[in-house]
């Protein structure tokens, strides 16, 4: 085992980089980079300034806006900046020197894979604070939604299966079938949404809170109107998440058991004539859930990167999918590729462990003899 997780460990390094730097190329071609971002606000204000000048006064800052371009022209702006004419061509070079960007495009990925090495994430363009205190700060919320709702997935779905493989094709294994493949059919988003214009005072019932995942007040609430009072925010995020999840591991549970119940040791236990229940709780279920209880981390890697992102935009939970948006709306590179790295880091993680845990579980499975 130490052998095969030597090898995968050593495999995650081309993996980060090969990521690393696919992200980094499509970086590189998206319009409206951070300098275009400043350049916009520039922009933007003397065009707000411009607005507020009446009659001949608004004339008058026009002229000036359209000399102060033709001076840009003739000094040389470099036109790559769309929107960039009539700024003094040394503050544009001053940008792209703050935001690094004045580096051949090879020096600065050489760099940036440098010092993600060292887990070293640099500065945030548009925030006073360093990337790697955003991911700490944003990492708790990310972490809570995607381990409750992996556990509400596992404490609904494992006895439903077995229910359903126990009562394979009946009236109740058909209509559960429907509800969940229903269930599966909707994205996360959407169902969300239908949560809030039913639960959250959109149209009808106003019985849970919006956004966040406090109340005002929080800070001075006892502990356990605090603990209930986080469980009655997590309520609507956690079901719009969870419920794309049902399908899979209820048919997984199913499946398993299925698979079980029909192997000849669970004949020759109910020969012996042991009670339905001791086979299928002492004997069956053990086997059964090998493959399931093993497979959590890799449930929990689908919950988190899946469902994380939207739910949290739609809930305003301020974690790591939020931040990630809305690093990527603001073209804040640094905190972009940061959580990208973590994300992918942690999803590399958890792989491991889930195969980790598979040979633990079960012994006879080997990885070791495969090729990575």
């Amino acid at each position: 085992m130490l052998a095969y997780i030597i090898r995968r460990l050593l495999l995650m390094i081309p993996t980060l980089f090969g990521i690393m730097l696919l992200n980094f190329i499509v970086l590189q071609f998206l319009p409206g980079g951070p300098v275009e971002q400043v350049i916009a606000q520039l922009m933007g204000t003397a065009v707000e300034a411009t607005a507020r000048v009446s009659g001949g006064g608004s004339a008058e800052v026009s002229q000036q806006g359209q000399g102060a371009g033709q001076r840009g022209a003739e000094a040389g702006v470099s036109s790559k900046y769309r929107g960039a004419q009539g700024l003094d061509p040394e503050l544009i070079k001053d940008l792209e020197r703050q935001f690094g960007l004045d580096k051949p495009a090879h020096e600065r990925f050489a760099l940036l894979v440098w010092n993600y090495a060292r887990f070293d994430f640099g500065e945030s363009f548009f925030r006073d604070q360093s990337v790697i205190g955003l991911v700490v700060d944003k990492m708790p919320v990310s972490i809570s939604l995607g381990i409750w709702t992996t556990l509400l997935t596992y404490l609904i779905c494992i006895p439903l299966g077995i229910a359903k493989a126990v009562r394979d094709g009946s009236r109740f294994d058909i209509w559960t079938s429907t509800a969940i493949i229903v269930g599966y059919a909707i994205p996360g988003f959407l169902f969300a949404v239908l949560l809030i214009v039913l639960f959250a005072g959109g149209s009808f019932w106003d019985l849970f809170p919006l956004r966040g995942l406090t109340s005002e007040g929080w800070d001075e609430m006892s502990w356990p109107a605090r603990i209930a009072d986080y469980f009655w925010h997590m309520v609507l995020p956690i079901t719009a998440m969870a419920i794309g999840g049902f399908a899979t591991l209820t048919m997984l549970t199913k499946n398993s058991f299925l698979d079980e119940i029909n192997k000849h040791y669970v004949v020759t236990a109910r020969a012996k004539g042991l009670g339905e229940t001791r086979v299928l709780y002492g004997h069956v279920f053990r086997n059964a859930m090998l493959i399931v209880v093993a497979g959590f981390p890799s449930a929990f890697i689908g919950v988190l990167f899946t469902g994380s992102l939207l739910i949290e935009v739609i809930f305003s939970l301020d974690g790591l999918g939020l931040l990630g948006f809305e690093a990527a709306l603001n073209r804040d590179y640094p905190v972009v590729m940061g959580t990208l790295y973590v994300f992918t880091l942690m999803g590399l993680a958890l792989n491991l462990i889930g195969d980790v845990m598979y040979m633990l579980i079960d012994p006879r499975i080997d990885f070791e003899s495969r090729e990575v």
